[in-house]
């Protein structure tokens, strides 16, 4: 279920986004060139998932001298998105944190990873990964100029999605 609020937010919406963040419900919202975006927690297997992910590519990118994060707002205070997780050339310093090497999501019911992947390229974001629990999938995408393509391999990591997918136990 999508809902667009039209116009300057009423205080009552105001209100509603103050509290989300105050009892930080606000995670994964996002603001996309203006446009807020609420996103809930999502399932449970979302967050096993992202934590079985971290396992497995932890060691790889610290091995690519590449440094991992979990949640993040890519992107600057008035257009960013939150990946699941981060791999970056560095640790990064700032909020608004301007591009990664890789950025991993975690499919959830309706949400927007698919929508973000034009963001992600004009970001400069080298990969995506995205994982499916539902349907126990992992897809790689490398970026061309200006779009990504689906990959068998991590040219980052030096791992192949079969690899990977061998190693996680996916819920059921």
């Amino acid at each position: 279920m999508k809902t667009v609020v039209l116009g300057r937010p009423s205080p009552e919406f105001e209100a509603v986004l103050a509290r989300r963040r105050s009892l930080g419900q606000d995670l994964f919202d996002e603001n996309w060139e203006g446009e807020y975006h609420v996103a809930p927690a999502s399932h449970p297997w979302h967050g096993y998932v992202d934590n079985v992910l971290a396992e497995l590519l932890g060691p790889l990118a610290r091995a690519a001298g590449l440094v991992g994060t979990g949640p993040f707002n890519l992107g600057r205070a008035d257009d960013y998105r939150v990946p699941d997780r981060g791999y970056h050339r560095g640790l990064p310093t700032e909020v608004w944190v301007p591009t990664a090497a890789i950025v991993v999501e975690v499919l959830a019911p309706d949400d927007e990873t698919w929508e973000k992947f034009g963001f992600y390229a004009r970001q400069g974001v080298d990969e995506i990964c995205v994982a499916d629990p539902v349907v126990a999938q992992l897809s790689w995408f490398a970026r061309d100029s200006t779009t990504y393509r689906p990959v068998e391999a991590s040219a980052l990591l030096g791992v192949t999605v079969i690899q990977l997918v061998s190693q996680i136990d996916w819920p059921r």
